[in-house]
C-alpha cells in the first residue's frame, strides 16, 4: 500500500514538472523568479508545507530500498516589528524493507523534529536564524527512530545575490532521556545552493551531511554529493515548488544507503 501511495505521489509530481501550469504573463519573469528565491530562504516570512519523498537505495546486505516521506510545515510568527519566530516541524513516515536477514521490515512514523529560528524580519542580501531544535521519540517501531529525547542548538545563514541563493543549515543534538541503547550525539548539516533562471526554473544542490559522534572511528560520517533541477509556479498568491534531485554517498557507515533520489514539492503562501 505504501509503495502504491509513493508511486502515486511520484507520478503526480512528475506531471507538475512538465504540465503547462502557468501564472499570468506579468508574473512569468520577475515576480516568479523572486518568489522562487524567497521560497529557497528557510527563514522567509512565509507559510510552507514541504513534502519530501526520499528513496534511499542499497540499504544493508540485501540492497534494500527505503522510502521516507518528510512532511514539514513551516509557520512564521511575528514577535515584534523587528523579529520573527520561524517554526519548522518535521514528521517522518517510513517504509523500510528488511535490510538484512536478522532485521525485520518496519513501517510507521519516525521521530518528530521541531526547530525554532529567531530571525530578523527585514532581510537584505544576508539572512540568518538561531534557535533550538528537538527530537521527540514518536517512532512507532524501534527501527524507525532513536528512542531518545534530544535537543541542541540550530542555525541557518544564507546570501541572496543575483540569481544565487547560497547558505547552510546546521544543528547538533544530544540525548537527555529515553530508552535507547547508545544515546545521541549527532550533527546535521545541509549546505544549499540554488541558481535561478527566468520563469521559475533553477538548478540546486542541498546534500544532507550527518556525523554520528558516538559511532566507531571511521564510521561517523555520511556525506552525499549531487543535485538536480526545480521549478516554481505562481497561482495567484499560492506558490508551488517542485524538485528532482539525486545524490551519491561518497562517505557512509557500513550498511547505510549508497544513493538517494529526492522528489520534493512545496506549497507556499505569504504571511
Amino acid at each position: 500500500m505504501m509503495r502504491q501511495t509513493s508511486m502515486g505521489v511520484m507520478t503526480s509530481l512528475a506531471l507538475l514538472l512538465v504540465a503547462p501550469l502557468e501564472a499570468p504573463a506579468q508574473d512569468l519573469e520577475g515576480s516568479v523568479e523572486q518568489a522562487a528565491k524567497k521560497t529557497q530562504n528557510p527563514v522567509a516570512d512565509q507559510y510552507k508545507l514541504q513534502l519530501e519523498n526520499f528513496f534511499n537505495f542499497g540499504l544493508g546486505p540485501k540492497d534494500a530500498t527505503q522510502y521516507a516521506l518528510h512532511a514539514i510545515p513551516t509557520i512564521p510568527f511575528q514577535l515584534s516589528e523587528d523579529w520573527n519566530l520561524i517554526t519548522r516541524t518535521e514528521l517522518l513516515v517510513i517504509d523500510q524493507p528488511s535490510p538484512s536477514r536478522d532485521v525485520e521490515s518496519a513501517f510507521g512514523l519516525g521521530d518528530l523534529n521541531p526547530t525554532l529560528y529567531l530571525s530578523p524580519r527585514k532581510h537584505a542580501t544576508f539572512s540568518w536564524g538561531l534557535g533550538p531544535t528537538f527530537t521527540f521519540p514518536t517512532a512507532t517501531e524501534s527501527a524507525l527512530g532513536s528512542q531518545e529525547w534530544s535537543a541542541g542548538p540550530a542555525a541557518v545563514a544564507l546570501v541572496t545575490q543575483g540569481p544565487w541563493v547560497i547558505g547552510s543549515r546546521i544543528n547538533n543534538q544530544w540525548s537527555f532521556a529515553g530508552w535507547g541503547d547508545h544515546g545521541v550525539n549527532r550533527m546535521w548539516v545541509q549546505p544549499f545552493a540554488h541558481y535561478n533562471f527566468p520563469k521559475g526554473w533553477y538548478l540546486a544542490t542541498l546534500p544532507t551531511i550527518t556525523a554520528n559522534w558516538k559511532a566507531k572511528s571511521g564510521e561517523e560520517w555520511t556525506v552525499p554529493v549531487g543535485g538536480g533541477i526545480g521549478k516554481h509556479w505562481l497561482l495567484g498568491k499560492l506558490g508551488i515548488d517542485a524538485q528532482l534531485m539525486g545524490f551519491y554517498n561518497v562517505e557512509r557507515p557500513p550498511g547505510a544507503a549508497n544513493s538517494t533520489f529526492l522528489f520534493q514539492i512545496q506549497l507556499v503562501r505569504p504571511k
